[in-house]
């Protein structure tokens, strides 16, 4: 799959559209992988945090629709 730059000329109103060099090609997938990396350590930070919720409301006897009309 060739990744292409489109570059848009607002005075003219013009688009150039071309594929991507071998460092840009290189910097957009560094920054794909890092994007990755951010979204998927959220997602675990995310599950993590109903466990402890959903441990935390078991304690105290709860059910998720209890614990959400308590705006917990």
């Amino acid at each position: 799959m060739t990744h292409k730059i489109s570059i848009a000329d607002a005075l003219t109103g013009e688009t150039i559209e071309r594929e991507m060099t071998a460092d840009e090609l290189a910097i957009y997938e560094a920054d794909t992988a890092r994007r990755l990396k951010i979204y998927q350590a959220a997602e675990k930070a995310n599950a993590e945090k109903a466990a402890i919720k959903a441990e935390v409301l078991a304690k105290l006897g709860l059910t998720a629709e209890e614990a959400q009309a308590l705006g917990l």
